[in-house]
């Protein structure tokens, strides 16, 4: 009972955690950089009916319109408000504040709206979609383990998909299934000073191994080592955002342009914990007996 008990305290900890990250990381780049929302807003086959119906000018005055270029900045800020505000949000709230947990079920539904802004971004690749399932569900999940709305079982299993999902969407960029990012190159180049075909032979690894294990979480056999290897991988691919361009002759400036991609990026590494600790409770060992939150 002890041991349920501890379990149950330390995945709602970790979701939190996770959830919070999430948020501040994004909220960090709505704020003080960029998002794709050009992509849509600027896309003349979606847009211009639309904009000459709400408007009444042409394609040409709305794209070159200062007061369009300002109102997708303030839409942009006003995303990274709402997500600081549900990081905010994720570190206090309990069983007992129902009545805000429909934010939850919203945000999920604003990173869907990034994922999907990404993906047309990047020529409708469905796998820069679900690259982010970790992301746009991750909320929801907080959400159903907060409220004891879902039972231990589905709740794994969900976020058992979810990560398959992110994982094999990366492996495919990783494989070259899609074009190879030149990003992904250059992050082992610069965190491992390899050569750029040693590094682009480890990306294939890397795919390879992402697929490998992304059908090993669902194998109980294999369970237990796919879902370490995620974390770890997880971690270590998060933290490379930021290793990989941080430059000695301006700390502060690296930090504040790439930080926040490791900070949204850390529950890719704590979810498979997070599943680990569900599906292996004996593991709980390692944190004491009496762990509370």
């Amino acid at each position: 009972m002890q041991t349920k008990q501890s379990q149950h305290y330390l995945v709602i900890a970790l979701l939190r955690l996770s959830t919070f990250l999430l948020f501040a990381g994004r909220a960090w780049q709505h704020l003080f950089w960029d998002a794709p929302f050009r992509a849509l807003l600027w896309d003349k086959d979606w847009m211009e009916g639309m904009v000459t119906w709400l408007t009444g000018d042409t394609w040409q005055a709305y794209v070159t319109s200062e007061t369009a270029g300002h109102f997708i900045d303030n839409l942009i800020f006003s995303f990274g408000v709402f997500y600081a505000a549900m990081a905010i949000l994720t570190l206090v709230i309990n069983q007992r504040m129902k009545g805000l947990t429909w934010l939850y079920a919203l945000s999920s539904l604003a990173l869907g709206l990034l994922a999907f802004l990404y993906c047309k971004d990047k020529f409708y690749h469905l796998g820069q979609f679900f690259e982010y399932a970790i992301q746009f569900s991750l909320p929801l999940f907080f959400y159903l383990a907060l409220t004891e709305k879902i039972n231990t079982l589905k709740l794994r299993l969900y976020l058992k998909i979810a990560i398959a999902l992110t994982f094999s969407a990366h492996g495919l960029y990783a494989l070259g299934y899609y074009p190879q990012p030149g990003v992904f190159v250059d992050m082992v180049i610069n965190t491992l000073h390899v050569s750029e075909s040693a590094a682009t032979y480890m990306l294939y690894l890397a795919g390879f191994l992402d697929m490998v294990f992304a059908i090993g979480i669902f194998i109980p056999r294999f369970a237990k080592v796919s879902l370490i290897y995620m974390a770890l991988w997880g971690a270590a691919t998060a933290v490379a955002r930021t290793w990989a361009n941080f430059y000695m002759d301006f700390p502060l400036n690296s930090l504040h342009q790439n930080l926040h991609e490791t900070i949204y990026r850390l529950p890719h590494a704590l979810l498979p914990f997070t599943v680990l600790i569900m599906q292996f409770p004996r593991i709980l060992g390692i944190f004491g007996k009496n762990f509370k939150i």
